[in-house]
C-alpha cells in the first residue's frame, strides 16, 4: 500500500482534532502511530488519551516559549534550538522504529516561523518509507509543502468564540 502525505491547514478550529481523530483510527486498525506537537505543551486532553491507546507514541514537548510574536530575539534562538531538536528526534524515531503514521503537529508554523529547516520537512517526505503516512498541521502552509501533500483539507474559520473574548477552554480548544 502506497502512503500519502496529509495537510490539515486554515485558520479554523479543527486541525489537530482532525489529526488525533486519523491517530485513533489508526490505532484502532492496529497501526503504530508517532506523534509529535510544536509550540504547544502536553497539557491538552488529547495528550492524555492518546497515551492511553495500543500503538500511539506521543513525543512530549517538554518547553514552552509562549507565542513566537511575544518571543524576544534570545527566545526565539532557544526556541529553534529546541523545536530543531524536537524534530530531528521525531524523524529519527520515525524512520528507525516502523511506524505507521506520523504527526507533526502545528509543523508549518515552526517552519514558517523559521525554528526548523523546513528543507529538512520536505527531504523527509521525499525519502520516507513507503509505508509511513505523514500528517501535517498548521496554518499557511508552503507552495513546496503543498506540492508534497496529496491530501490538503483546509478548516475555514467562519465564526469563533474567541472573537467574542473567551478564551480556549479546556477539554474543547485543548
Amino acid at each position: 500500500m502506497e502512503s500519502c502525505v496529509h495537510i490539515y491547514c486554515g485558520d479554523g478550529k479543527g486541525k489537530t482534532t482532525a489529526a488525533v481523530g486519523l491517530a485513533v483510527r489508526a490505532s484502532g486498525c492496529g497501526k503504530k502511530v508517532l506523534i509529535a506537537r510544536f509550540l504547544k505543551t502536553d497539557h491538552s486532553g488529547e495528550v492524555i488519551a492518546l497515551g492511553a491507546l495500543p500503538g500511539i507514541t506521543v513525543i512530549p514537548c517538554e518547553q514552552s516559549f509562549g507565542f513566537f510574536t511575544n518571543m524576544t530575539e534570545e527566545q526565539k534562538i532557544a526556541a529553534g534550538t529546541y523545536y530543531s531538536g524536537l524534530l530531528d528526534t521525531t524523524l529519527k524515531k520515525a524512520a528507525d522504529e516502523s511506524f505507521d503514521l506520523l504527526v507533526l503537529d502545528e509543523i508549518m508554523a515552526v517552519c514558517n516561523y523559521g525554528l526548523v529547516n523546513e528543507d529538512q520537512v520536505l527531504c523527509f517526505l521525499t525519502d520516507r518509507s513507503e509505508k509511513l503516512e505523514v500528517v501535517l498541521t498548521g496554518r499557511n502552509p508552503s507552495e513546496r509543502l503543498l506540492l508534497q501533500a496529496d491530501y490538503v483539507s483546509e478548516i475555514k474559520k467562519i465564526k469563533h468564540p474567541y472573537d467574542r473574548g473567551i478564551n480556549a477552554r479546556r477539554g474543547i480548544e485543548y
